[in-house]
């Protein structure tokens, strides 16, 4: 504890010496904020397509790279909120290159660790704030109190009224509020928007009204932002789909939290055709938040019909002991080894086993890896593609059925 509170204060240094080196580049700049457990990475593409397709010099930081300009850029494996350095690099390219307004998906490790540091966020935006990250925050109030910084100096505040949050962080912000909700009453509802008919995924449209409530707070009028969510196409590893040629339904997503893990399998249930299957395929990150993974676990066994646990990015923990603690989920609930659910720990090997174990019109959903492009096994990141071996073991499986 006391060695990370020293490394805090080496960040915030970090983080004041790279702003004056860069000559504080975002003091030209509208910076927008989107912080959140699940959902903030959508969120800013989303606020991105909006202010792009309206014409607005723009540029963005999230975790599956940075667009500065008209420039993309990796930020690194696994990495969402860079070093302070990398951050105000970032900010400076995209002030260099004549962008007038920066999204940033902010992490509560990037603000906790004061690598967000003399950034001056004008607009904050939640998503939701459940439950991530245990192993480093330890409670929830810990965990939303490092987002709640977010939320400090901004000048406004965008709040989930459907969260649980919304009360927490309503209590820290002093600027002016603009809430939204898809169930409540709020400032903004997304039967207003149309929201039903654009995104199929009810935590999507939710998504959608938190950028939309940004865009509304820097002037953009509703018929444009509108018109602009109607050409979303989405982003790489969230809810995509994948087709090879099967007869069923492959989907990779990066969901790797209880929420986001109930979320998608909901949705995917309910969308079932009768007598079709629903196959999950996970894991769970090692060296990270353990009290998740039974909870990951019991999710799956009530929503899927089969899962095959297996590795994702163990790091130095051993991947058999994070696959037994997940399968703890199962057997609560009285799931049976082999029959509801499979033990696989390559993951390569797993999702050829869901492959081969899928019928015409079920879905095969592949979850926490996403968009990533590298696997971390020991210390080491080898190269990972989770739609490219989805295609592989698709392609594999209808050249042996020739």
């Amino acid at each position: 504890m006391i060695w990370q509170k020293v490394k805090n204060y080496y960040h915030l240094t970090q983080a004041f010496l790279s702003a004056l080196y860069f000559h504080f580049p975002g003091k030209n700049l509208t910076i927008i904020g989107v912080t959140g457990t699940d959902g903030k990475t959508t969120t800013v593409n989303i606020i991105f397509h909006i202010l792009k397709s309206n014409g607005y010099r723009v540029s963005m930081v999230s975790s599956i790279g940075a667009q500065i300009g008209n420039n993309s850029q990796d930020t690194g494996f696994h990495v969402t909120t860079p070093s302070p350095f990398q951050v105000q690099k970032l900010i400076n390219q995209a002030q260099k290159a004549g962008s007038k307004y920066l999204i940033l998906e902010a992490t509560s490790h990037g603000l906790e660790q004061n690598r967000l540091a003399f950034v001056n966020f004008k607009i904050s935006v939640v998503t939701n704030i459940t439950s991530d990250h245990m192993d480093y925050h330890k409670t929830w109030s810990n965990y939303a109190s490092a987002k709640a910084k977010l939320f400090k100096d901004a000048s406004i505040s965008v709040l989930n009224k459907d969260d649980k949050s919304y009360q927490f962080l309503k209590q820290k912000i002093s600027g002016k509020i603009i809430t939204y909700s898809t169930q409540n009453k709020a400032d903004l509802n997304s039967k207003a928007y149309n929201l039903d008919s654009i995104f199929a995924q009810r935590y999507n449209r939710s998504n959608a009204l938190a950028a939309v409530a940004a865009c509304l707070a820097i002037g953009l009028p509703k018929n444009k932002i509108v018109k602009a969510l109607k050409t979303f196409k989405g982003i790489p590893g969230r809810f995509e789909k994948v087709n090879a040629g099967q007869k069923f339904e492959a989907i990779v997503d990066f969901a790797h939290t209880p929420n986001a893990f109930e979320n998608i399998l909901t949705e995917l249930k309910g969308r079932k055709k009768v007598k079709s299957k629903l196959i999950a395929v996970f894991g769970s990150a090692g060296k990270r938040d353990k009290g998740k993974r039974p909870l990951m676990g019991e999710i799956a066994a009530k929503l899927a019909d089969t899962s095959i646990i297996t590795s994702e990015d163990p790091r130095t923990e051993n991947q058999d002991s994070i696959i037994s603690q997940i399968s703890e989920g199962f057997k609560k609930l009285g799931k049976k080894e082999n029959i509801n659910y499979f033990k696989i720990p390559d993951r390569g090997t797993a999702i050829s086993f869901a492959v081969n174990l899928a019928k015409n019109n079920d879905t095969v959903v592949f979850l926490g890896k996403g968009h990533e492009k590298s696997m971390t096994i020991g210390k080491r990141d080898y190269p990972w593609d989770e739609v490219e071996e989805v295609k592989k073991a698709i392609r594999k499986v209808i050249k042996n059925e020739k």
